[in-house]
């Protein structure tokens, strides 16, 4: 008879570490509803995102998504798979 916590053993690597999965964030779509054009550097990410003017947009990852999402010059169009709308 086997032992369940002898599989749990032999499925750890060599090094003895324990590997965890890295959380999966997904893109939003942001459309930029200001006037002229603008800038913004992703607080987590460090991306540069250029928004050329009213109407352009652009793929925002997931975890800058928060701080863009606070500025009223951008309207979330598309989060994933699913469709739904922030107005400012």
């Amino acid at each position: 008879m086997s032992c369940c916590g002898k599989s749990r053993v032999e499925a750890r690597p060599s090094n003895g570490m324990i590997p965890v999965p890295k959380p999966l964030y997904g893109s939003v779509i942001f459309e930029y509803t200001g006037r002229t054009g603008l800038t913004v550097i992703g607080p987590v990410t460090r991306t540069t995102y250029h928004f050329d003017g009213p109407g352009s947009r652009n793929s925002v990852d997931g975890r800058d998504s928060i701080s863009l999402a606070t500025l009223r010059t951008h309207e979330c169009v598309r989060y994933g798979a699913s469709a739904f709308f922030w107005r400012s």
